[in-house]
């Protein structure tokens, strides 16, 4: 049988299963940046969201963060809720959430 001509540029999992010397290998900056972005939850947010949080962080109610970003209040709490989540911050009665992503923020540095 002979094999389309892109058939024959996918490597075989073979020799990367067993270690063979010409197995494919990643590109070790790749994992580096895949493995900064699992330890760096603030990657997950855009750069809108780390404005928000920023201003969240200064103290700002949503309404005062509306009036700077100039957006509306709805914005700001899609904003807000779409951080919540992307920090893995779900509703609990013991804790409060937005004092959790001010803490992940300042972990973060300047939150970039």
């Amino acid at each position: 049988m002979v094999l389309p001509a892109w058939a024959r540029l996918v490597p075989q999992p073979r020799p990367v299963a067993h270690g063979h010397p010409d197995a494919p290998v990643v590109d070790p900056h790749v994992v580096r940046q895949l493995l900064a972005r699992r330890r760096d939850p603030l990657s997950r947010l855009s750069d809108r969201e780390r404005q928000v949080l920023a201003l969240v962080a200064e103290g700002c109610s949503n309404a005062a963060i509306a009036q700077r970003l100039v957006v509306s209040d709805a914005a700001v709490g899609k904003h807000v809720g779409n951080i919540l989540a992307k920090l893995d911050l779900p509703p609990a009665e013991d804790t409060h959430r937005r004092v959790l992503a001010v803490l992940a923020y300042l972990r973060g540095g300047t939150g970039r």
